[in-house]
């Protein structure tokens, strides 16, 4: 039986509506995953430091799509709870093709400034020209990733979340086959990797274009955009109401630079392909509660919009126990398969093996803290009050991840880097608890 977006949400419902969403989260998260084990395994610990190194600068680029996407999605929730369909179409399909057009335009950009990025960042000799390489092939495929990423908000507000499913799913299958074919198969190398990425990117985000564009019935369909002075008032809005998702985004990217720089002041590459592995293990359970955030805001902005407080209590409080459980599920898993997650990415080297397990043992504690920061910053964009919620991001990334990064090795050495995401999600979760108390008192009044 469907689920729309004006139903009642029990804890039944509410997770069958947003587990589309959450495996969504997860196979995207499969591209990069993937191509960190196929390039560990079989190209080398120099390769796997060089996708490392260029991660943050495709993580930058791509964040732009997110935050059009999860940022329209709150304007087009509310437009649909007002009753409003046909201008909820045009905002959406106007998120589309803005989205498609700054790809193209952020991919050109991308391959001028690679190189002396990557030389910036730390990559010298081998590593700096493999780097290289994996990013001027992923670039080929920078609007494709973007669009991928603003049509996931957008499924679960059309009420089409297994349509979402089945499309990330493909593509991150796709990814998974490419990788096996082209690493493992041929011998390819990164260039391989690259490409395996590049394709399913592909997939990712042409499939749903072509959905969207010959749909004729349900929530949302790809047709006339907004268009005069509504244009760029809707775009300007979405950008700001999703500025939180894109601060989340670039954060994640530009800390992970810091990272890297202190990682090959303290322990080399070594340092850097180990915090590789840890990256990746963090970025594939997070996603767990992205999925989650991506799947319940179109159910808060509809409920924002139609005025049902008691509803949207309802769902808050449930999201809080939803997210909360999953927390300890996951750090229980991150601590006991610390060992045979980094022996995946580092078995072929003891010294690199032992070093991985440490990081990923100590990242445990972020999963029981950092659910609540998600959780908090896209609750605050999906009821359109984007200044909250670029204040939790911002705090939890650029301010306190940077600070954790920078002052905690002093202390604890190595191991501070290891637990510098935990520390920082702590230290922002005080504010995150008090704005969202806040919140809930300015309702009730």
């Amino acid at each position: 039986m469907a689920i729309h977006l004006s139903d009642r949400f029990t804890y039944g419902r509410l997770l069958r509506f947003t587990l589309p969403a959450v495996a969504m989260s997860l196979f995207t998260s499969v591209y990069s995953v993937a191509d960190g084990w196929f390039v560990s395994n079989y190209a080398g610990k120099e390769a796997l430091a060089a996708v490392t190194l260029v991660f943050p600068l495709l993580g930058v680029l791509g964040a732009a799509g997110f935050m059009l996407g999860a940022g329209g999605c709150a304007h087009v929730g509310r437009l649909l709870g007002e009753g409003r369909r046909r201008e909820a179409r045009q905002a959406f399909s106007l998120c589309i093709y803005a989205t498609l057009a700054l790809g193209t335009l952020l991919a050109l950009v991308g391959q001028l400034v690679l190189e002396p990025l990557m030389a910036c960042f730390g990559a010298s000799g081998g590593t700096l020209a493999q780097s290289v390489l994996y990013g001027r092939i992923s670039l080929l495929s920078l609007p494709c990733f973007m669009l991928q990423f603003c049509f996931q908000p957008f499924f679960a507000c059309a009420e089409r979340p297994r349509l979402g499913l089945a499309v990330t799913v493909g593509a991150g299958l796709a990814n998974i086959a490419l990788d096996a074919l082209l690493v493992a198969g041929l011998g390819w190398g990164l260039a391989g990797a690259a490409m395996a990425t590049a394709a399913s990117e592909a997939l990712g985000g042409l499939a749903p274009l072509a959905c969207f564009a010959r749909a004729r019935q349900g929530q949302l369909a790809l047709g006339r955009p907004l268009r005069g002075h509504r244009t760029w008032r809707f775009l300007a809005g979405a950008c700001a109401n999703g500025c939180s998702e894109f601060l989340i985004n670039i954060a994640f990217p530009l800390l992970t630079c810091l990272y890297n720089w202190r990682l090959m002041h303290l322990a080399g590459e070594d340092g850097v392909a180990a915090f590789g592995a840890q990256l990746y293990i963090s970025y594939f359970f997070t996603a767990v509660f992205l999925g989650y955030a991506l799947g319940s805001a179109p159910i808060i902005s509809f409920n924002a919009g139609a005025g049902t407080l008691a509803e949207l209590d309802s769902v808050f409080r449930k999201s809080l126990v939803l997210n909360a459980l999953a927390g300890l599920v996951l750090a229980g898993l991150c601590l006991a398969l610390a060992g045979p997650l980094a022996a995946c990415y580092a078995g072929y080297d003891q010294a690199l093996c032992a070093l991985a397990r440490r990081a990923i043992a100590l990242l445990s504690p972020t999963f029981l803290i950092g659910w609540i920061n998600i959780w908090g910053s896209a609750f605050f964009t999906a009821i359109g009050r984007g200044l909250a919620s670029g204040l939790i991001a911002s705090l939890r990334t650029l301010v306190f991840g940077s600070l954790a990064v920078l002052c905690l090795p002093k202390v604890l050495g190595l191991d501070g880097v290891w637990l510098g995401g935990s520390c920082a999600e702590l230290a922002c979760l005080g504010v995150t608890c008090l704005l969202l108390v806040r919140a809930r008192r300015e309702r009730a009044a």
